[in-house]
């Protein structure tokens, strides 16, 4: 009896589908947030970001084939990552037409979070099945090492930019760029260090 591929499982198959699609979404979300970026810093950051997600869909296609598989097969969860990401980018479009440049740059920071929560989760994931080894979970572990390290950086970075932005639309100190930033945090422990630290920053 032939031994069954590990991406045929039906769960890791799916969660490779949504990984994709999460990153085709996040080069719209952060096509639509430099729109509405005013922080020079904040512009660069998330210009870079923009490049980086486009490299990481290039990864995971590359994953695809591969594997022998097809990269724009769909799926009913692959649907809503779709969907989830075109609200992400109606949401910012709709904060730029209000007008107001300071709170679209804010709306903007929220949904680069919110995607970058849900990539972020994906490459944890295909780290653990990765972990399972054989061909393929080389395959995905050395994807996972090309992506990991930005996608942290992407999350935790981009969290500290909207805590601050809201303080700043509070009308309260607020450190510009953010700790994270300049901590060059890497890690969830690094983030909350750094948050930590923002009142001497102040």
């Amino acid at each position: 009896m032939a031994r069954s591929s590990l991406t045929d499982q039906p769960g890791i198959h799916e969660l490779l589908l949504q990984a994709l699609e999460t990153e085709q979404g996040g080069i719209q979300v952060y096509t639509a947030a430099l729109g509405a970026a005013q922080n020079e810093d904040l512009v660069q950051e998330w210009q870079e970001y923009l490049e980086q997600t486009r490299r990481h869909e290039q990864i995971l296609v590359r994953v695809f084939e591969d594997l022998g598989k097809d990269p724009d097969e769909s799926s009913p969860g692959r649907e809503v990552v779709a969907s989830l990401g075109q609200s992400l980018v109606t949401a910012i479009e709709m904060a730029v037409a209000n007008g107001d440049p300071a709170a679209a740059e804010l709306v903007a920071a929220e949904c680069v979070v919110l995607a970058e929560t849900k990539d972020h989760q994906n490459w944890e994931l295909i780290g653990q099945v990765a972990a399972k080894g054989g061909k393929e979970g080389k395959l995905l572990q050395q994807a996972h090492s090309e992506v990991e390290k930005e996608e942290d950086h992407h999350l935790y970075h981009t969290k500290g930019w909207a805590r601050e932005l809201w303080m700043q639309s509070l009308g309260l100190p607020a450190v510009l760029p953010p700790p994270e930033e300049r901590k060059h945090v890497e890690t969830a422990i690094g983030a909350a260090r750094a948050e930590q630290e923002r009142k001497r920053m102040l």
